[in-house]
């Protein structure tokens, strides 16, 4: 089958991939544009976790004020080079993110950031309130472990679905910029602040 400029710019939109890798996919599958993307994404997510772990010590601290200025979000995004933390796509995930902090509020970055402490006493009450409404105590188990996820996504940023797409979580965006990127990506911190609220705040 003849791999066309149309075929190789439709996958590149979809994909955000080079046009090389694109046709040399769009020719490995005959043409298959939805199975030349999951290739594609798949090999971008395999280089991606490679690359978590390394030294990120640059980036840009970011701010975000609503139309209202009433409600900000600070945060400092950081990659391994001066020169992809210039990129306008970084900078847009560093928007992103912010966004995505002023209007669900989350408490931590990551699941693996809340203290032991705090999700025992969650699962605790969550166990109760399942027992209390009948629940035996088997089903209750199953019960609290199916609002601890709905929890994790309220108070954890990655976890969060992304309010402009949510087939995709905040952890799962970052990971998808890593591959299109080519460097590591994390987030070291960020403060939430709003009229009349205390700060919430992360920091890694």
């Amino acid at each position: 089958m003849e791999i066309t400029a149309q075929m190789v710019k439709e996958l590149r939109e979809m994909t955000g991939v080079g046009p090389l890798d694109c046709k040399k996919a769009l020719a490995q599958f005959d043409g298959d544009m939805a199975k030349a993307a999951d290739y594609l994404r798949e090999k971008g997510l395999a280089k991606a976790a490679k690359k978590v772990g390394r030294a990120t010590n640059e980036g840009i601290v970011h701010v975000y004020l609503h139309h209202n200025n009433r409600l900000g979000v600070m945060l400092e995004l950081n990659c391994e080079t001066d020169f992809v933390a210039k990129t306008p796509k970084f900078r847009a995930l560093a928007n992103d993110i912010a966004l995505q902090i002023a209007n669900l509020n989350p408490q931590y970055a990551r699941r693996e950031d809340i203290p032991e402490a705090v999700v025992q006493a969650e699962r605790d009450l969550q166990r109760r309130r399942a027992i209390e409404e009948g629940k035996p105590e088997a089903v209750a188990e199953k019960v609290a472990d199916g609002r601890m996820a709905k929890w994790y996504e309220e108070m954890a940023l990655f976890d969060q679905p992304f309010i402009k797409d949510d087939t995709l979580t905040i952890g799962q965006m970052i990971t998808s910029a890593i591959a299109d990127l080519g460097e590591n990506i994390t987030l070291r911190r960020f403060a939430r602040f709003a009229v009349g609220e205390a700060a919430g705040q992360s920091e890694e």
